[in-house]
């Protein structure tokens, strides 16, 4: 067993962020060595402080407002990158992490599968990551776990897939302002409308990479990858912690996307998000169609939480991470992520 705690970092210090911070702290095996964020509220103070927990015998940890003034070459065993969606955005943070010689875990939906939509910057974090002898990964709960890597653990028990059906009916509430602003909460349909015409709405970010995940683990060569979204307007006022959606304005928007295997679709996903989905009567849930032999139908109810679940598979992944080989990697790379209910030093081999 491994003697020495587990040094972590992170980097944002937001919704995700901060709820990394207190699963860490509830765990036994890990120290919390430094967080970069630049919220002046935040900057300068404890982290206890901000949340609102009793210190115990654990060393202060003040944020602070410059990466390389939290994390120096080897400093920590691995950093918890809360800050992005896209990988073009991730890359120049991820970059000065690997040259600092450590693991990083980011929570950039892009970042699940960057080849799909940036390939020369998936080479390039791997070219790096292998230099320095550490590894980097994106996951969460959407891309991550519950419309790819969940699918590809069922259509394990398949001798033969003919096509796939995902869809995740979930609520937006838990998540931060960047998420609010991708998924339109609060817009006016003309504002919509407009942001649609100049494609600058992003909506769900992920279909891209979590239908190339499923193909690449299925052996499937896509054609191509296509996606839709529509508006969801509200009938009523509705606030979360980050967001506000006046009646007749979007709480989220509707998103819907294929996969095209020899000019057939043959993954196809539904994504609805909106907040406070309660207050129009929509029950959350996730749901998995597998057609082929044997058929694999999967339903959750409620959804598996958003907020939580991303959280939960940042932190669970770390000994994973740390025990893996250096370079980029993904999902469908490393073990089945699993709860740490145990002390994490027993879950890293080596010393």
């Amino acid at each position: 067993m491994r003697t020495e705690k587990v040094k972590v970092a992170i980097w944002g210090f937001g919704a995700m962020g901060s709820g990394m911070a207190k699963m860490i702290l509830s765990k036994k095996g890990f120290e919390i060595v430094g967080v970069c964020d630049k919220n002046p509220n935040y900057v300068g103070k404890s982290i206890y402080e901000i949340l609102k927990l009793k210190k115990h015998d654990n060393p202060d940890c003040i944020v602070k407002d410059n990466i390389d003034d939290v994390v120096s070459e080897k400093s920590c065993d691995i950093v918890l990158l809360a800050t992005d969606s896209f990988t073009k955005n991730a890359f120049p943070k991820i970059k000065t992490l690997l040259e600092k010689k450590v693991n990083v875990i980011s929570t950039a939906e892009e970042m699940a599968f960057p080849q799909a939509q940036s390939q020369d910057l998936a080479h390039e974090m791997d070219k790096i990551a292998k230099k320095n002898g550490v590894t980097v990964i994106g996951t969460g709960i959407n891309p991550g776990m519950m419309m790819d890597l969940l699918v590809v653990c069922l259509s394990g028990v398949m001798e033969h897939v003919e096509d796939i059906d995902v869809s995740r009916v979930n609520s937006l509430s838990p998540f931060g302002q960047a998420v609010m602003e991708e998924q339109g909460v609060g817009l006016t349909v003309a504002e919509y409308d407009e942001k649609m015409k100049n494609n600058a709405l992003a909506g769900h970010v992920g279909f891209a990479e979590s239908i190339n995940m499923i193909a690449k683990a299925l052996g499937w060569n896509l054609d191509k990858v296509t996606q839709q979204m529509k508006p969801i307007i509200t009938d009523v006022d509705r606030k979360s912690a980050y967001g506000f959606a006046k009646a007749g304005n979007l709480c989220g928007v509707n998103m819907t996307g294929q996969g095209y295997v020899d000019g057939k679709v043959k993954i196809n996903m539904h994504h609805p998000q909106q907040i406070e989905p309660q207050l129009a009567g929509v029950e959350t849930g996730d749901y998995i169609k597998i057609k082929g032999t044997p058929e694999v139908n999967m339903a959750i109810n409620p959804e598996v939480d958003g907020g939580l679940g991303t959280i939960a598979m940042c932190v669970n992944l770390i000994p994973h991470v740390i025990n893996a080989r250096s370079g980029l990697k993904t999902m469908i790379d490393l073990p089945v992520p699993r709860a740490i209910m145990g002390d994490v030093r027993e879950m890293i081999e080596g010393e």
